[in-house]
């Protein structure tokens, strides 16, 4: 799997989930190479439009994470069967300036003052992994066009690294 293929299954998801608007809970998705579904389960690929052609990763909705547990513990009970090539994780956050966080940072009320804060931007994450160690995110920060998505390969590491520990 390379590095573009996850990026493309990225911004599906990305694109998926920017359809139905903004705050939505955290997603989980596996994904699984488009060929292995078209030879395992052709009327499947067929009913997803990837019987001829189409990206290099179909992407699976999973059951969402359950709201009362930490995202990184409900990550850390995962474990993928091997068809299972990554894995992609959706979750919105509020982001202030530096300066801003900084001055909440010790505060009990931190998370109401952050949504109230006149800085605060609600930025919505996908990150998705590779079984072989492969990572890319894409961004989007609320009220900001299609062409705002940012992407990279380490823009949420703490992330990346918690979805990717799911194959060790």
């Amino acid at each position: 799997m390379e590095d573009r293929d996850l990026l493309e299954a990225a911004l599906d998801i990305e694109r998926h989930v920017d359809a139905d608007g903004w705050d939505q809970p955290a997603l989980l998705f596996a994904l699984v190479p488009t060929e292995q579904v078209r030879a395992e389960q052709p009327a499947l690929a067929a009913q997803l439009g990837v019987a001829e052609g189409g990206p290099a990763l179909t992407t699976f909705e999973q059951e969402p994470p359950p709201d009362d547990e930490p995202l990184d513990a409900f990550l850390a009970r995962i474990e993928w069967p091997e068809q299972i090539a990554g894995a992609a994780v959706v979750v919105e956050r509020i982001v202030l300036p530096p300066q801003a966080e900084a001055a909440l940072a010790e505060r009990p009320d931190a998370a109401l003052l952050a949504r109230e804060h006149p800085e605060a931007r609600d930025m919505r994450i996908v990150v998705a992994v590779g079984r072989g160690g492969g990572r890319m995110c894409a961004l989007r920060v609320r009220g900001e066009g299609d062409e705002a998505v940012r992407t990279g390969a380490d823009l949420v590491p703490g992330l990346a690294d918690a979805l990717a520990a799911t194959f060790r």
